[in-house]
Parts: structure tokens; sequence; C-alpha cells
């Protein structure tokens, strides 16, 4: 792993907490550009950045891939994808310190993430955030995988930089 992965002293609480294992989608358009939602304000605390990529977590007896497409489905209401990488590795973070034993229900220390890059080949007009009844974004746009680092919470942004460098070869019109 070539990013600082945020850690606990193996004293503090947080160490007795699994991560919760979670998907996260790259939709990439055929201009190479990223979807980027986001999210709903009463989602987030005060300031903090709410843009991001699709994401969540994986259910009992369901396969991360099948996660994948069924969260990606529900946020953004894409049927219209298909894989064409997965990162092979979990990219995982931990909660900041405020958030440990109040965010995920309290339960985990953060998150590890297996991410997969899909290529959209629906219309703008297929995407509809609020195809499912818990509704996680209020707007979306297409962006370059570079510039959605600087636009994440602060504890996501080395995932999402190493996901830029990771996966930029993907962003590739000619794809």
């Amino acid at each position: 792993m070539s990013y600082a992965v945020p850690n606990y002293p193996d004293t503090h609480p947080a160490r007795a907490l699994a991560y919760r294992p979670c998907v996260g989608i790259v939709l990439l358009n055929n201009q190479g550009l990223v979807w980027c939602g986001k999210r709903r304000a009463d989602k987030l605390p005060g300031d903090a950045p709410l843009w991001q990529l699709p994401q969540g977590g994986i259910d009992e007896g369901e396969t991360p891939i099948a996660a994948a497409y069924r969260e990606l489905a529900e946020e953004t209401g894409v049927t219209k994808a298909e894989l064409i990488y997965e990162l092979p590795d979990w990219l995982p973070y931990d909660l900041p310190e405020g958030l440990i034993g109040t965010a995920l229900k309290g339960r985990f220390r953060g998150q590890k993430q297996k991410w997969f890059a899909m290529k959209f080949f629906g219309e703008d007009s297929d995407i509809n955030l609020a195809s499912h009844s818990q509704i996680e974004f209020d707007e979306w746009q297409w962006r370059p995988l570079s510039e959605c680092a600087a636009m994440v919470i602060e504890f996501k942004k080395p995932i999402y930089a190493e996901l830029d460098r990771r996966l930029a070869f993907l962003a590739n019109p000619q794809r």
C-alpha cells in the first residue's frame, strides 16, 4: 500500500473495533470523466465537504461486485454500467477521533473498501438520485478523477488520491 493509512495506537478504544466492509464505484463516462455526487447536507456534520463517489456497505452473504452494482443503482439510479477494472486489494480508512463510537452506528473504526471502476453506457437522463427511498445525493457532476480528492471529506482524501494514482489510466475517452 503506497499511501498512509491513519492508525490509532494499540491502546486506543478504536483498536477493538473492526473495519466495515464496503464497496466504492468509480463510474466513468465516454469522455473519461467520473460521476461525483454532492451528499445531502443532513448526511454530514457542519461545513464538511459533501462531494464523493458512490459507495456503501456489503450486505451479509453479498459479494463485493454485487454490492457495487446494488449501491450504484440505489445511489444514482444507474443500471447501465459494466465492470472494467477491480482494484485487487482493499483500501482502509480510520474515522477521525470525534466520530469513533458514533458514525457507522458506533460499531466500526472505519471502512475497508473494495473499489470497482465501471463504464457508464447510458444517458445522463438515466441518472436518478431519487431512485431509492434513502436518498444520498442531491446533485451530481461529471469530473476528472484527479479533482475528486480535493472535494471529499478530509479523512477520505488519502483513498481518493490513491484511486487517482491507480485508476488514472482508465480516464481515457478512447477506452
